[in-house]
């Protein structure tokens, strides 16, 4: 039976997953339902591995960790990030990486327009005033009629876009990839900045994207914007989105990523009443979980079985 290691199950999912139990009958399995601290307990935990089954972003599969790792052939990740894993060391290794794209896009689109309303209509603190026994009223924001950039169009993008528009809003759209469109009308980024009324980020990290969106951007964007961003929090230079908020130059934000997560206590974030957070969940529901779980799972099978990796 081909030895698959699951380092990472934590917060366990996988265990109590659909696919658990086929997956168990069909394999033998190295099971940890905690995180590998180091890239030394990492190493331990994969052993002699053909197969890596990748739950939790926080294990860095690096160029070492892949040479360490002699047996391994095959990596496949629960997400559709891979910024954790070091692609040219496992190229250079010969493993082959595979992700679940797509499978969690409505998720996560769907909690990209919660926060958005969220911030909109300030609802954390006006649902905190209320148990208190305050009545405070206020103007909001209504998105209605606003207009809406979408840096970013894959398919989290590209499911935005659709909710956004479906609220009355108007989507503009960018991408680094307009060619693979065609027939798609798309808008120059530094208009997008400046005309939006809202700006989401659905892009990937990668050495181009870190620190996409900083204080040059801050400088040129729409005074009064709303930014949200569900995909990776180095994105956007976190200093640069503090002082933008703390100065007014951007009304309020929506985040589920940040640049250090768990998201430390004192922290400048946790003190601005115009930001709204959440644990880097947008795309666990239990529709999402078990179809990307089940997709993680068919790429290991259709891998072992030579045919050709999916990879988004």
């Amino acid at each position: 039976m081909t030895r698959i290691s699951i380092p990472d199950d934590s917060p366990p999912v996988l265990s109590s997953s659909g696919v658990w139990p086929a997956l168990k009958s069909r394999a033998e399995i190295e099971y940890h339902n905690t995180l590998p601290y180091s890239e030394e307990a990492l190493v331990e935990r994969i052993g002699d591995a053909e197969v890596v089954l990748n739950i939790r972003s926080s294990s860095r599969f690096t160029a070492r960790v892949f040479q360490a790792c002699p047996k391994l052939r095959l990596l496949s990740v629960w997400g559709t990030g891979t910024d954790h894993i070091d692609l040219p060391g496992a190229a250079r290794c010969g493993v082959t990486v595979t992700n679940t794209p797509g499978v969690a896009a409505i998720s996560i689109a769907e909690h990209a327009l919660a926060l958005l309303f969220a911030v909109a209509r300030r609802i954390p603190p006006m649902d905190a005033a209320t148990r208190t026994g305050a009545w405070e009223r206020g103007q909001f924001v209504q998105l209605r009629g606003k207009t809406c950039g979408v840096v970013g169009y894959g398919a989290i993008g590209r499911e935005f876009a659709r909710l956004a528009a479906g609220i009355g809003m108007r989507p503009l759209l960018w991408t680094m990839h307009p060619e693979r469109y065609p027939g798609v009308d798309f808008t120059g980024l530094m208009e997008l900045y400046s005309t939006s009324d809202v700006i989401s980020l659905h892009l990937r990290l990668s050495p181009d994207t870190e620190n996409f969106v900083a204080q040059s951007q801050f400088e040129r964007m729409k005074p009064g914007v709303i930014l949200i961003n569900t995909a990776r929090g180095a994105i956007v230079h976190e200093a640069s989105l503090v002082a933008a908020l703390s100065r007014g130059r951007i009304a309020g934000a929506g985040l589920d990523v940040f640049t250090t997560e768990p998201l430390p206590r004192e922290h400048p974030l946790t003190g601005l009443g115009n930001v709204v957070m959440t644990p880097h969940c947008a795309g666990i529901t239990p529709e999402a979980l078990e179809a990307g779980l089940a997709m993680a799972v068919e790429n290991i099978w259709t891998f072992l079985n030579g045919q050709p990796a999916r990879v988004g």
